[in-house]
């Protein structure tokens, strides 16, 4: 593959997996059965002011962003349009996708949500155009205070899934389904979409350690 080639499939990578993450984060909205650590506190402040899911979910990742510079994190590409393309997708989903009531309606969307958002996942980490501004604040913390990825990462999700549940945010089993499939669904999903680099028609995958490639946008 060409190098402009691998730019160009790179940078459609980046777009779809970024639209299709706010997809499938709508799917876990409209199953009502628990979202993921960030979309509770997205949920929890939507309930709490009055705007859409979507549009709190741009505000607190441009907010994110902010905190990246303290902790010296450089944003890529794929790191702005994170910020805004996730929250439009979410909403735009919304708008199209009828409520379900009924429980045989609300698990499909469930199973569906997560199994789309690790697709989406691969897609955009693949791609390798930065970090989620999430991700960047994990690894940033991880850096300035020595502690392990795992353990900042879960600090960062349970102050966020406390947060947003006491604003009103939904958890459920759908939150816990969420937390145990997402990492083997992301690493999957990584391999699929690895992009053949131009020369030697070897695999560029998300650079960093893997522990960072499989969190959320």
């Amino acid at each position: 593959m060409s190098a402009p080639d691998r730019v160009g499939r790179r940078l459609i990578q980046l777009y779809a997996g970024l639209a299709l993450y706010g997809a499938s984060s709508a799917l876990l909205v409209e199953s009502g059965l628990g979202l993921e650590p960030w979309g509770v506190l997205h949920q929890g402040l939507a309930e709490l002011t009055g705007l859409t899911i979507g549009v709190v979910s741009i505000f607190v990742g441009a907010a994110v962003l902010l905190l990246w510079i303290p902790l010296r994190q450089r944003p890529g590409l794929g790191t702005v349009s994170n910020v805004f393309v996730v929250g439009l997708a979410m909403d735009g989903t919304l708008a199209l996708v009828p409520d379900a009531h009924a429980l045989t309606a609300r698990v499909p969307l469930l199973v569906a949500g997560i199994v789309l958002n690790g697709v989406a996942t691969g897609l955009y980490i693949a791609a390798s155009f930065g970090p989620g501004p999430r991700d960047g604040l994990m690894t940033g913390l991880h850096r300035l205070t020595g502690r392990s990825i795992r353990l900042v990462r879960t600090a960062i999700e349970l102050a966020v899934v406390a947060t947003g549940f006491a604003l009103g945010g939904t958890v459920g089993i759908g939150t816990v389904l969420y937390a145990v499939a997402i990492g083997p669904l992301a690493q999957l999903f990584l391999r699929v979409f690895a992009v053949p680099a131009a020369s030697d028609g070897s695999a560029v995958v998300a650079a960093g350690q893997p522990e960072g490639a499989i969190l959320r946008p």
